[in-house]
């Protein structure tokens, strides 16, 4: 459809240049083509001089031909852009925003008197492109407030935007509102009405694009505090198993049973003369095993003692004392025990000799002599630095009756 921009005009006769347009306005998009179409009619039959020219504060000469033969230099910015055709209509080529204003053209002949004269409106855009929907989380606990979805592409200029809920078309409400450009959508206090699919949709004068549709979750308090409860519990269940199930490794607990063993003979006053605190955990002297207390040999040693004594009664004689029945004596040798000398007072440790003799060192260690059951080829003591002490001869057995004598009556 044509429209009818200049009537021709009549002075003395003489006719003017009518100039139609297809339209008066024309949308074209970045980095196309934009054509401004008219066509002129004229009782000449001479070429026509056509002008077109951009409006501006001050108007911009786009360019300017005698038919389709441009005359002039062109503007750096319109070089290789522009083609006039022989009815006057413009073409322009890759579309600048730039390039976006009203255009006017005027067409005039040499006999001719007056100048037609047009308009035509040209909008540049550029398409919309990577359109989507962004919201801080897409769970929300309902009653809450001012929760906000923003409608947000990468390209596009001059967008209008519209949302959906559900796919059904969203309008401003008490509750759901938008923003003056509809770029953004608020919700005052979120209800579980409010649990839906949304998406927005923006568009120009050259495209239109739809964003992908996002979901909102809308939780209730009750279920998300009960979520949380049922979670501390687990967690409060889970940390006393653990420490219930805790066990020291085994070397920690052997430590601490040998300290407190070391602990409780130091602090025994009946263990005295054994451990000495001047001494280590392995400079001390062994004590007595129940199996030495029984020994026969150590039996007889212990009744040989001069009544006269007032030494107090040794842990032989009070293990003996409290055995449930007295030893028995075979014509077989003494059981191995340890070495009648005591261990000489040094910083050196000697080990034990595996040689049987009567244990009778703890009535030594009070400084009471006693002497051996039998005569003994004298010993002599070495110093204290010696290598070894010298392995004492075993006990000579004594006479069966004097054994008897000692023994109490069953």
């Amino acid at each position: 459809m044509s429209t009818k921009i200049d009537h021709p005009r009549c002075v003395g006769g003489i006719e003017g240049v009518n100039i139609t347009s297809m339209g008066t306005l024309v949308r074209g998009a970045v980095g196309g083509e934009a054509m401004l179409s008219v066509r002129y009619s004229s009782t000449s039959s001479d070429p026509p001089v056509i002008k077109w020219q951009l409006k501006r504060d001050k108007p911009v000469t786009v360019v300017q031909s005698i038919g389709t033969e441009i005359i002039g230099n062109l503007r750096t910015e319109y070089r290789d852009r522009v083609l006039v055709f022989e009815n006057g209509t413009l073409l322009l080529h890759n579309l600048k925003l730039s390039d976006e204003g009203t255009y006017e053209v005027e067409i005039s002949i040499t006999d001719d008197i007056f100048t037609g004269e047009g308009n035509i409106d040209l909008t540049v855009d550029e398409p919309i492109s990577r359109l989507r929907v962004a919201m801080a989380t897409a769970t929300v606990l309902e009653l809450t407030e001012h929760f906000t979805l923003n409608c947000s592409h990468d390209a596009g200029t001059k967008a209008t935007y519209s949302w959906t809920k559900g796919g059904k078309p969203l309008a401003n409400d008490t509750r759901l509102m938008l923003s003056p450009n509809q770029k953004v959508l608020s919700i005052g206090r979120v209800l579980m009405v409010d649990d839906d699919i949304y998406a927005c949709q923006a568009e120009n004068s050259i495209s239109n694009m739809k964003s992908l549709p996002v979901k909102l979750t809308v939780y209730k308090r009750s279920s998300l505090y009960i979520i949380l409860s049922t979670g501390g519990i687990f967690l409060l269940i889970t940390l006393v198993t653990v420490c219930a199930c805790w066990k020291p490794s085994k070397r920690l607990k052997k430590r601490q049973r040998e300290k407190a063993n070391i602990l409780t003979l130091r602090s025994d006053p009946q263990n005295h003369d054994i451990i000495h605190e001047d001494k280590s955990e392995d400079e001390a002297v062994p004590i007595m095993t129940e199996h030495e207390c029984r020994n026969p040999v150590s039996l007889y040693i212990l009744k040989e003692e001069d009544p006269t004594t007032d030494e107090p009664p040794s842990l032989c004689q009070t293990c003996t004392s409290e055995g449930s029945s007295p030893p028995s004596y075979g014509s077989s040798l003494a059981p191995p025990s340890r070495s009648p000398e005591p261990p000489a007072r040094s910083s050196r440790r000697y080990p034990r000799t595996p040689t049987n003799s009567p244990p009778a060192y703890h009535h030594r260690r009070q400084g009471q002599s006693r002497s051996p059951p039998a005569p003994s080829p004298p010993r002599t003591r070495g110093p204290a630095h010696s290598s070894l002490p010298p392995a004492p001869s075993p006990p000579r057995r004594q006479p069966t009756e004097a054994v008897r004598t000692n023994l109490p009556t069953t």
